[in-house]
């Protein structure tokens, strides 16, 4: 090779790595913005107890809804509590006398309060009803979102209580976005109880990178490299792999005895139901039901759905 071509591609090698460089430099600070602004809670009013949208209409209405079912039932609530990994951990169990419960876990930035919501088609089916704030929301304690991974393991915590001290005899789990991705978790650990039967899913994502990825876009954050760098900063913070820990491998897990029933919007940007299918599809339970829902954005199924969410939780149950 001339002496001049070695020259011309050792400039234009030093100019690429520079460049890399230079964008890595610019872009790690925003990727880490990023990654405390949504994935941490950075103080204490963050992700508590209060409305996480009070703009959005639905939001606001899903909230005062089910706020009203729990005053109504006040008399048959009683506040608990369970310690996971160091963590206090604050719940409400509202008894209904059943033989068995359901434990509804919330999506991201949301409290036990934005679970009351989802209770009422529970209470039809004759379950008793157990809500409770995931780590590092609500009063729990925590700072770091794992995505699921040691959520379950709070998950199964209140899975024990509800059936050791509580009396039930079945465990179910309602979970809402990333809700499901700590109950899939749950239900796939080999030392998860047989008392713990199944699942109801609204809106899981297939990976947790997808559905950022989706949020990101809709958001108009930069993509590349932000996205992955925000993947890093959960592995560095939390020890999860987002890349290896994800619901399309654990329900591939669960064990073919378990219940689960799929709930999934057509309109749903965050998890597109392309996606969704393929979750079924991966799902080897046997008792298994796909429902589709062609009004209602992601996790707001049942306020654009109320009769159709109710029944199909109802009858896929009774």
């Amino acid at each position: 090779m001339e002496p001049i071509w070695i020259i011309v591609i050792s400039v234009v090698a030093f100019l690429l790595l520079g460049g890399l460089v230079a964008m890595f430099m610019y872009t790690y600070p925003i990727s880490k913005k990023v990654y405390f602004s949504m994935l941490v809670r950075t103080d204490e009013e963050k992700w508590s107890r209060e409305c996480s949208a009070p703009e959005n209409e639905e939001q606001v209405a899903m909230w005062n809804s089910g706020v009203q079912w729990a005053n109504k039932h006040k008399d048959k609530m009683r506040e608990v509590q369970v310690r996971s990994d160091g963590f206090r951990l604050f719940g409400e169990y509202y008894d209904f006398n059943k033989d068995r419960c359901v434990i509804i876990i919330p999506g991201r930035c949301e409290s036990l309060m934005y679970s009351y919501f989802f209770a009422p088609p529970y209470e039809e089916a004759g379950f008793n009803v157990l809500v409770i704030d995931t780590r590092c929301h609500g009063k729990s304690d925590g700072q770091f979102n794992t995505i699921g991974v040691k959520e379950s393991l709070d998950v199964l915590k209140w899975s024990q209580l509800m059936h050791d001290e509580f009396g039930n005899k079945e465990v179910y789990y309602h979970g809402i976005c990333i809700g499901t991705s700590s109950a899939l978790f749950a239900l796939s650990n080999e030392n998860c109880p047989g008392y713990n039967k199944g699942l109801v899913t609204e809106g899981c994502f297939v990976t947790f990178r997808e559905t950022f990825k989706r949020h990101m876009i809709y958001d108009h954050r930069p993509l590349f490299p932000v996205l992955d760098l925000v993947m890093k900063h959960i592995n560095h913070y939390t020890g999860t792999n987002v890349y290896k820990d994800t619901p399309i491998s654990a329900i591939k897990k669960v064990p073919a005895d378990k219940r689960i029933l799929f709930l999934y919007g057509e309109k749903d940007v965050f998890s597109l139901p392309k996606k969704s299918q393929k979750l079924f599809d991966s799902c080897n339970a046997k008792d298994k039901k796909l429902v589709w829902f062609s009004e209602g954005g992601h996790s707001h199924l049942r306020i654009n759905n109320v009769e159709k969410y109710d029944k199909a939780i109802v009858d896929f149950f009774n």
